[in-house]
């Protein structure tokens, strides 16, 4: 569902920006990309953990979701494979994020469900052209 708005003068205005969930144990990842993406102009919902992931996909509905991989008690993968079960959330597009560039984590990321694989450090321009890419299309 796209929110589109009408000023009052009749024209149609942008919509406003996506809702990303940004689930990463670092809290120094998980601020760069609130910054990054804030500046882009989307609303950010932050998680520490796959756990608090689940909490917030289910009270925050994003449009997109950034999955760090290597977290503790519940990694990037469970956290995929759970919310793509979910017939609620299976069409929200998940990109996982890692420090590893290896053929075999962006295989079992797709396995999961996910869409995207950005290594971190990961820049502004690609999170941005991430949601640009992913966010969902109005039905």
């Amino acid at each position: 569902m796209e929110i589109t708005a009408v000023s009052g003068t009749g024209e149609t205005v942008a919509p406003a920006g996506a809702r990303v969930l940004v689930v990463d144990d670092s809290n120094t990842i998980r601020r760069s990309a609130e910054i990054f993406l804030r500046q882009g102009g989307h609303q950010v919902v932050l998680a520490e953990d796959g756990f608090d992931a689940l909490a917030k996909v289910n009270d925050h509905d994003p449009e997109l979701i950034f999955c760090d991989i290597l977290m503790p008690r519940l990694d990037g993968y469970q956290t995929c494979a759970i919310i793509k079960r979910n017939p609620r959330f299976a069409h929200v597009p998940v990109i996982m994020l890692s420090s590893k560039d290896g053929l075999f984590d962006k295989a079992r990321g797709r396995m999961v469900g996910s869409e995207e694989y950005l290594t971190k450090p990961f820049t502004k321009e690609q999170l941005l052209k991430a949601v640009e890419t992913f966010r969902r299309s109005p039905a």
